[in-house]
């Protein structure tokens, strides 16, 4: 509690003494003097409450004292109490009252009535104390509320009209506030909000709520609509109700639902023109390289060998700038998984070093070949994006260096339990890179520079796919290069040790071409590309199984409906009907056994939610294109019951 403080002036130091033994208690702090001058300083720097003034006094008597307090604004109001030996006549006591004392205490002083005064005077001076401070507060307050951007209204609860509004409305709403005071605040509201707006307000009167926040629309002074957040609060059958424009951060929010619906829109078209681009491309390199292989099986001359050898290598390397294109499209996509396996690395390793050391030897340079005794050899890893990754420095390794050597070196950098960092290095002699040009070669579609793509062919995407396929595995892709001597490119990733396999079964077998398996077997193709259709007809036939050619998902339903079959094969993309919705209608509509016919996907689609999305409709396996025949020969033989060809009497 803060002390009250209390000035003693009398001319005589012993009364001085006697009335500070009679007052001395903890909450009060006594000031006193025997010069009225200094009881006018004292009074003036101390924030004085009570003042004990003797009456009789040379020079200054307590009237004369009194009065200068009173005409000072910072002492005016100290509450004053004469002390007087002079007679009790009434004259005296209108004198001092007159001049602003609220009491008198006559010499000799009762002890008992002195201090029972006093108390109460200390009371009162608490209570104005108080009051300074609420009357303070308050009119700190009305200048925030007035001065307020937000409109600060009061509201009846009985009849929800508006009590008191501060000046903001004008600038908000439009309105004066003089002309919307005593009107209904749900008035205010929009029409279609209107509603809204008083059953929230019933909420917070009936359950009499400290504080609730919602947020609705305004109708302005000049007809328009303004968004704003209302935060209410109840008290004595009134409504506080705070009003802030959230207009502007309304519209963002808008802008923002539009960008992310034009973003979502432009992904989903950006999906399908990957889907369509996926299945455009692979489907005529699929009858391209199919029509090849069934060549290369028939009576043809050397030249004519070496021809579709040539054939096949350059439809191969299309296909594998159909596929760079189509794993930057899946990257950006967020439609690109890393999907982890036991793999034997040292497998994975020899086998991209066999398939390009035969470009490097034809380029007369040395590929060599250094895997660390410590490296080891079963690991959790995506064996196909590591090969990806290992075949596209390499080749790039190989493709630009005319001399010297391509050096692979994989080592175990660290060990950690079950965890085993391996380092793949690839390091060549070749052309290098400018320092001005090193910050461009991870960028798409770029290479260093025009020359080099003018002299080494390429897209410009490996070291993309490259990089990116080290960030999704979570790895580490570092480079150095020194023009005309050679450039150094190092993948590191933690990977998982894993136990070897027991179970070999898995391993893929080229099977042959012929087997007894499929005679008086019947397949439904739907294929609207008519090359595929060929190389498919051409394949199943030399395998004698008996086929069926549709061109579309409605003619397959009509087949199905007329002719039994042991297996559907259907292509995803085709007009009127797609595949997906053919495999759903098969599911829905025909009954058991046709119901459950095995069906297979024959897609192009480089995406896996598409494959899922063949799963989801119907589909029991789904083959990508462009396939080979051992591929397509496996998924019969799971898909079909086995059929011994019928024996010949004896």
């Amino acid at each position: 509690m803060t002390p009250i403080n209390i000035l003693i002036v009398d001319d005589r130091e012993e009364n001085i003494v006697a009335l500070e033994a009679l007052l001395k208690r903890n909450d009060i702090r006594i000031f006193s003097t025997t010069l009225p001058n200094d009881a006018l300083k004292i009074a003036w720097e101390n924030n004085i409450s009570i003042a004990l003034v003797d009456v009789q006094m040379p020079e200054i008597d307590g009237f004369e004292l009194v009065d200068m307090l009173k005409s000072n604004p910072r002492t005016k109001d100290i509450l004053v109490i004469f002390v007087t030996a002079i007679s009790k006549e009434s004259k005296y006591a209108v004198k001092g009252l007159a001049s602003g004392a609220i009491d008198y205490l006559y010499k000799p002083l009762d002890p008992y009535i002195t201090s029972a005064k006093v108390d109460s005077f200390i009371q009162l001076a608490r209570y104005q104390a108080d009051i300074l401070k609420k009357n303070e507060e308050l009119e700190n307050y009305a200048a925030v509320v007035k001065n307020s951007a937000d409109i600060i209204c009061s509201v009846d609860a009985h009849t929800l009209r508006i009590k008191t509004i501060n000046p903001a409305v004008e600038k908000m709403l439009g309105f004066k506030p003089s002309e919307i005071v005593g009107k209904s605040i749900v008035d205010r509201a929009i029409e279609a909000d209107r509603i809204v707006f008083r059953n929230k307000l019933g909420e917070i009167i009936k359950d009499q709520l400290n504080l609730s926040v919602f947020e609705l629309q305004l109708e302005t002074f000049d007809k328009s609509t303004l968004w704003i957040e209302c935060r209410a609060t109840y008290q004595n059958k009134v409504i506080f109700l705070n009003i802030s424009d959230v207009s502007p951060q309304k519209s963002y929010l808008e802008q923002l639902l539009k960008s992310k619906e034009a973003a979502e829109t432009g992904k989903r078209i950006k999906e399908a023109f990957l889907a369509n681009m996926s299945h455009e491309l692979r489907t005529p390199v699929n009858g391209i390289i199919g029509i090849t292989q069934l060549l290369q099986k028939t009576m043809v001359d050397d030249q004519q060998s070496a021809m579709l050898e040539l054939l096949e290598t350059s439809s191969q390397s299309l296909l594998g700038v159909i596929n760079d294109v189509l794993d930057i499209s899946k990257m950006e996509a967020g439609k690109f998984s890393i999907v982890r396996s036991v793999n034997n690395l040292h497998k994975i390793v020899n086998s991209v070093y066999k398939l390009l050391k035969f470009k490097a030897d034809e380029k007369m340079i040395d590929f060599l070949l250094e895997i660390d005794p410590q490296v080891p050899e079963f690991l959790f890893c995506d064996s196909l994006r590591l090969n990806q990754i290992l075949m596209n420095l390499i080749s790039n390794a190989i493709k630009f260096t005319d001399r010297g050597y391509v050096k692979l070196t994989v080592s175990l950098q660290q060990k950690l339990n079950d965890k085993a960092k391996i380092k793949f290095a690839i390091e060549d002699s070749g052309i290098g890179i400018a320092q001005d040009k090193l910050n461009r070669i991870f960028d798409s579609f770029e290479q260093a520079d025009e020359d080099t793509a003018n002299r080494y062919g390429g897209t410009g995407l490996g070291l993309t796919i490259v990089k990116r396929l080290a960030e999704l595995k979570e790895g580490k892709l570092t480079f150095s290069s020194q023009l005309g001597k050679g450039t150094v490119f190092n993948f590191t990733n933690w990977y998982t040790i894993a136990e070897k396999p027991k179970d070999k079964s898995a391993e893929i077998k080229i099977k042959p071409t012929i087997f007894k398996s499929f005679f008086n077997t019947r397949i439904l193709i739907a294929e609207d590309n008519m090359v595929n259709q060929f190389i498919l007809s051409k394949i199943l036939s030399d395998w004698n199984v008996s086929v069926e050619m549709v061109d579309n998902g409605r003619k397959v339903i009509e087949k199905l409906e007329q002719e039994d079959f042991d297996l559907i094969l259907m292509d995803t993309h085709m007009p009127e009907m797609n595949g997906y919705q053919a495999a759903k209608a098969i599911r829905l509509n025909f009954d058991e056994p046709k119901r459950s016919i095995p069906i297979i996907s024959l897609s192009a689609a480089s995406l896996d939610h598409e494959q899922q999305e063949a799963i989801t409709a119907g589909m029991n396996d789904v083959l990508a294109k462009p396939f080979q025949p051992h591929e397509l020969l496996e998924k019969l033989e799971r898909l079909l019951k086995v059929k011994e060809p019928a024996k010949k009497p004896v």
